[in-house]
C-alpha cells in the first residue's frame, strides 16, 4: 500500500479535496465501463454459451435500448446474433431465443427447466394476492385455470353477451354522449375503453355485486393497483415507495370487499347470478383442499386485473387502426348490416354464437392481436441448464449452445408476428390476410388452434407453442379466457361501428408506447361521430 502511494505524483496530493472526490466519482465509473469494454472485446468466450450483446455500462447492460423499443432491439439483434442471444438487463442475463422454435423452448419447456412462477411472483402476488397465480406450485395454477375454465361454459357466454350490450349501450348514453345532435367527440381511446372493459367484465364475470360496487373508490383502488404493475415493480420489487404502500393498501381493501359480498350471499342478503363467484365457491384442489374465501378474492382480482390490461390495449388498437382505416371500417359496418340489420335501419342484438360467425370482425381482431401483441416478451426463470437444439441457432464449437442455470430466458411471440421472413407486408395492418385462403395467417392460426392437444391439468388445448402466431399465449400458461376476450371485442367494437363513424383524432397514427408491462399506443385518440 505505501509503496502505491508513493506512486502518486505530488501534485495530486496538493489538489482541494473537492477535485478529489470528483476525480473519484467520475474514474470509477469510467474504469468499471473500460474494464466492462476489454473484457467482452479481450477475454475468450465459452463458445458454449450464446453471444452476449455488447453494451459499455457494466450491470445496466442494453437496458435503456431495450426498454425504448424492444422489438426493434430484437430484430437488431438477431441480424447480428442471430435467434439466441443474451443480453443483460440491471444485472439479470437474459438470454433470447426467437421465431416459434425460440418460442417453444420457453412455452413448452419443461417446469422442470422453466418457471414462470420464479420469474414473476415478486410482482403478480403484491397485486393479486397471497396463494394464486404464480405465489403457488405449478400444479396448483393449472387447477386454478381449471376452476376459472368451468365458470366460462357456453350457457355462461349466452348470458354474458346480452349483458355487454347493455352495459355497452349505457355507456354510450351515460359516459360517451355523443348523438347527431352533439355533433363529434375526440376521446382518448385507452382511458375510454379501460373504463368499458373494466364496467362490461365487472357486470358479467365478476357479478352484478361487484358492478354495483363500482363507485369513485373502486377506481381509485383499481389505479392504485395498476401503478404496482409497472417495469419498476418488476425489477425492483422492495422499494420503500408510497405507490408501493398503496398497492398494499388497495389489494388489500379489494380483497376485503369480495369477502364481504361471499358472506352477504351465504346469509342469503343477495339473489345472485350464475357468475364467476358462484363458480369458484365450493371448488377444491385434487388433495380434497377447497379453495377458501381468500383464494377466490384474490383469484377474482386477478381475473379483473389481468383482463382489464390487454383488453383495453387490444380494443384501443383495434379502434384506431378502423379510424386510420376508413375501407375497413366500411367494411365492418356492411357486415354489422347484413348479419345484424332490421328493415326499418335497426340492428338486432349479437349472440355468443353471432360473434364465432363474423369473419371480417374475426379478422380484425386476430390482425390487431398480431401486429399489437399485448406482452412484447414473456419470462422464465432457468432451473437447469437448457440445451438449445441446434436447429434454432448455429452450432458452437462444443456442438450447441447452453443457456445455463440462474439466466432468464425470454420468449417475444410478438417477433414472430412480425417477422417480414413469415408474412407479407409484416408490419402493416391489413385483416384481409385472415380471409384469404391457403395464406400465411391461416395456416399460422389452424397450427395455434389445431396443433398437438396437450392437458397440463385444466383441459386438453392445442400446445401451439410452434406457431408464428400466438395471440393468448402458449403452453401451460395458455390464457383461458380466450372466448370470453373474443366475446367481449366483438361485442363492444361492432356496437360501436353500429352507431358511430371512427376518425383519427390526430394527423398521425400514434406511436408505440412500451414504458409499461402491456404493450399500450401513445397519445391515441379517436373521434366518435354518430351515423345518421
Amino acid at each position: 500500500m505505501d509503496s502505491i502511494l508513493q506512486a502518486i505524483p505530488a501534485w495530486v496530493h496538493e489538489l482541494p479535496t473537492a477535485a478529489k472526490v470528483a476525480a473519484v466519482v467520475v474514474g470509477v465509473p469510467f474504469l468499471a465501463i473500460v474494464l466492462n469494454v476489454l473484457q467482452q472485446l479481450l477475454i475468450p468466450k465459452n463458445k458454449s454459451l450464446p453471444p452476449v450483446v455488447f453494451h459499455y455500462i457494466p450491470w445496466f447492460g442494453s437496458a435503456a435500448y431495450y426498454g425504448m423499443d424492444p422489438y426493434k432491439f430484437m430484430f437488431e439483434c438477431r441480424d447480428k446474433y442471430g435467434d439466441v442471444f443474451t443480453f443483460i438487463l440491471l444485472g439479470r442475463r437474459m438470454t433470447v431465443a426467437l421465431g416459434p422454435k425460440g418460442n417453444n423452448l420457453s412455452l413448452g419447456g419443461k417446469t422442470s427447466h422453466v418457471s414462470a412462477e420464479d420469474a414473476y411472483t415478486h410482482l403478480t402476488t403484491p397485486v393479486f394476492g397471497k396463494g394464486v397465480v404464480y405465489d403457488c406450485p405449478n400444479e396448483m395454477l393449472m387447477q386454478q385455470k381449471k376452476f376459472i375454465k368451468h365458470g366460462l361454459t357456453t350457457e355462461a357466454l349466452e348470458s354474458y353477451a346480452e349483458l355487454m350490450t347493455e352495459e355497452t349501450r349505457a355507456w354510450f348514453k351515460d359516459s360517451l354522449k355523443v348523438t347527431k345532435e352533439s355533433g363529434p367527440k375526440t376521446v382518448e381511446v385507452i382511458k375510454v375503453m379501460a373504463e368499458l372493459i373494466v364496467l362490461t367484465a365487472s357486470r358479467t364475470l365478476q357479478g352484478k355485486e361487484v358492478r354495483a360496487g363500482m363507485s369513485a373508490r373502486f377506481a381509485h383502488l383499481l389505479e392504485d393497483l395498476d401503478k404496482g404493475f409497472t417495469p419498476i415493480n418488476f425489477m425492483f420489487p422492495n422499494l420503500p415507495l408510497p405507490s408501493y404502500r398503496r398497492r398494499d393498501r388497495a389489494q388489500k381493501e379489494m380483497s376485503d370487499f369480495y369477502l364481504s359480498i361471499m358472506e352477504k350471499r351465504r346469509s342469503g342478503e343477495h339473489d345472485h347470478e350464475h357468475d364467476m363467484i358462484a363458480a369458484l365457491q365450493g371448488s377444491q384442489y385434487r388433495n380434497g383442499v377447497p379453495l377458501t374465501d381468500r383464494d377466490i378474492a384474490h383469484m377474482m382480482i386477478a381475473i379483473l386485473m389481468a383482463g382489464q390490461h390487454t383488453s383495453s390495449a387490444t380494443s384501443s388498437w383495434i379502434l384506431l387502426n378502423l379510424a386510420n382505416n376508413q375501407d375497413v371500417q366500411d367494411k365492418l359496418y356492411r357486415e354489422q348490416v347484413e348479419l345484424f340489420g332490421n328493415a326499418d335501419g335497426t340492428f338486432r342484438d349479437m349472440s355468443y354464437e353471432d360473434t364465432k360467425n363474423m369473419p371480417v370482425m374475426d379478422a380484425c381482431i386476430r390482425e390487431t392481436l398480431r401486429l399489437h401483441a399485448p406482452i412484447h416478451s414473456i419470462y422464465r426463470a432457468v432451473k437447469q441448464d437448457i440445451v438449445v437444439p441446434q436447429s434454432l441457432s448455429a452450432p458452437s464449437e462444443s456442438g450447441q449452445y447452453i443457456i445455463p442455470k440462474g439466466n432468464f430466458i425470454v420468449a417475444a411471440p410478438g417477433v414472430s408476428q412480425m417477422d417480414p421472413r413469415i408474412w407479407d407486408n409484416a408490419t402493416t395492418w391489413r385483416p384481409e390476410r385472415w380471409l384469404e385462403v391457403g395464406g400465411v395467417a391461416k395456416a399460422a392460426n389452424e397450427q395455434y388452434m389445431a396443433g398437438e392437444k396437450v392437458d397440463y391439468g385444466f383441459g386438453a388445448v392445442s400446445k401451439g407453442t410452434e406457431s408464428p402466431y400466438q395471440p393468448f399465449g402458449a403452453g401451460r400458461h395458455r390464457c383461458v379466457g380466450e372466448q370470453f376476450a373474443y366475446l367481449q371485442l366483438s361485442e363492444i367494437v361492432g356496437l360501436m361501428v353500429r352507431d358511430f363513424k371512427l376518425t383519427l383524432g390526430t394527423k398521425a397514427f400514434p406511436a408505440t408506447n412500451y414504458n409499461s408491462m402491456i404493450v399500450l399506443p401513445e397519445v391515441g385518440l379517436v373521434t366518435f361521430t354518430a351515423r345518421k
